[in-house]
Order: structure tokens, then C-alpha cells, then sequence
């Protein structure tokens, strides 16, 4: 998600209570928040959802943007954790659903896309992973979903580049184990 030297500036005025420069930076950054809930939502639809829902929460928290790290690196973060919880979501509400009440024609994402069923596939992996080492998740989406890079990250999360790396590989190893058990 490159955005602009303006979008850092937008957030630091933002971060620091500027309102109008909050409107702006909404403004800049929702077409670029849209395409990365895309990355990790299949339908369009999820994808809106979890795209508002970010953008709901760099609005309501961009006073906790230090300026550590870029702005990206932080809306990444916020991007994925509301990607992941819209998935969590509508898997949840599904659930609810009795499938008496589930129209007949409704089209499973897994059987009809190999792309968005390995999606699925690997949310529901992550969700297993961080139900055992939540430690490693965000490390592995900023990463492999959200292709940064080591230095970006390992600032973002305050921890070294090589506990970083030990993490991603740990991560990747028990990502790779539960798709293989699916």
C-alpha cells in the first residue's frame, strides 16, 4: 500500500487532532484500503464491509499513530486485523443461519474459485494459529498478505529483525501444517 509523502504528513496532522486533515486522509486512503481487504476477501462485498470498518477504526484511534514507523505500516495493521474480523464474522453468522433458511442457489466461494477458497482456506488458518501463537500472526500477514518489508515491520512491531524472521518462519511452518490438514 504505497500512498504519498503527503499521506505521512495528513497522518501526522491527523495523529496530532488536525480534523480536516483526518477528512482528507479518509479520502486518500480509501480506494488503496478497499484493493487490501480485496486481498483477503473474496467477495466485493466482504471486501466494502471490511473496508469501512477500517476505516471507521483509523478514525476513531489515528491519535495512536506515533509516527514510529510510516503510516502505511500502521493502516496495514488495521487493515488485516478488520479483514480478518469481517471474515470472522460472516463465518460466524453463517453458522447461525439454519441452512433450511439458506437460499438453494447460493454459490460456495471454496468450489468455485480455487483463488478464494485458498483465502478462506488460509484465514481459517490464521484464525487456528492465532488461537495457539497470536504472536505470530501479525508478523506473517504484514509479511506475506501485506508484502512488506523486514525493517518496516520488525519497527512496527517494536521487536528485532531476527525475532521477526524467527517468528514469520514459525508461522509460516504451522500455516502450512493446517492447510495441509484441511
Amino acid at each position: 500500500m504505497v500512498i504519498g509523502f503527503d499521506t505521512e504528513e495528513l497522518a501526522r496532522r491527523a495523529a496530532a487532532g488536525d480534523r480536516g486533515a483526518l477528512d482528507e486522509l479518509l479520502a486518500a486512503i480509501g480506494p488503496r484500503v478497499l484493493e487490501q481487504c480485496g486481498r483477503f476477501l473474496p467477495c466485493r462485498q466482504d471486501a466494502e464491509e471490511a473496508a469501512q470498518d477500517a476505516l471507521v477504526q483509523v478514525a476513531r484511534h489515528i491519535e495512536r499513530f506515533e509516527g514510529r514507523s510510516l503510516f502505511t505500516t500502521w493502516l496495514h495493521t488495521v487493515v488485516a486485523n478488520c479483514a480478518r474480523q469481517t471474515y470472522r464474522s460472516l463465518r460466524r453468522r453463517a453458522a447461525e443461519v439454519p441452512s433450511a433458511l439458506l437460499p438453494v442457489d447460493v454459490v460456495d466461494p471454496r468450489t468455485t474459485s480455487v483463488i478464494a477458497g485458498s483465502r478462506l482456506d488460509l484465514l481459517d488458518a490464521l484464525d487456528r494459529l492465532e488461537a495457539h501463537r497470536p504472536e505470530l500472526v501479525t508478523a506473517l500477514v504484514l509479511r506475506d498478505m501485506c508484502q512488506l518489508d523486514y525493517q518496516e515491520i520488525a519497527g512496527q512491531l517494536g521487536i528485532p529483525v531476527g525475532t521477526l524472521k524467527s517468528r514469520i518462519h514459525h508461522a509460516r511452518r504451522h500455516v502450512r501444517e493446517s492447510l495441509q490438514g484441511d
